[in-house]
């Protein structure tokens, strides 16, 4: 679940045992997009994909802004408001 306090769960990437590991937000975000958020719609890129939370209605955007890095870097979940919404992915319908 997601705190009603929270607007961003920012993942990282860690080195460990001489590799790069996900950390636990990285963990999070993987689980919450998988097994408890709904996906709305993907922008054009593919990259970005809009989310909503079942529970409270609130939208979240799945993003890489790191994406020069190897497999588009590590993940960024954040909230987005519903004008941010419907200005980078038009009207939605959940």
């Amino acid at each position: 679940m997601i705190d009603a306090d929270e607007s961003e769960i920012r993942g990282r990437w860690v080195e460990g045992s001489g590799r790069v590991e996900n950390d636990a937000n990285t963990e999070r975000i993987e689980r919450l997009t998988r097994d408890y958020l709904r996906e709305v719609k993907r922008d054009s890129s593919g990259w970005n994909v809009l989310y909503i939370d079942p529970k409270d209605g609130r939208y979240w955007e799945l993003s890489y802004p790191d994406s020069g890095l190897s497999a588009g870097g590590p993940p960024l979940l954040k909230h987005l408001s519903r004008e941010d919404v419907t200005e980078k992915y038009g009207d939605v319908s959940h």
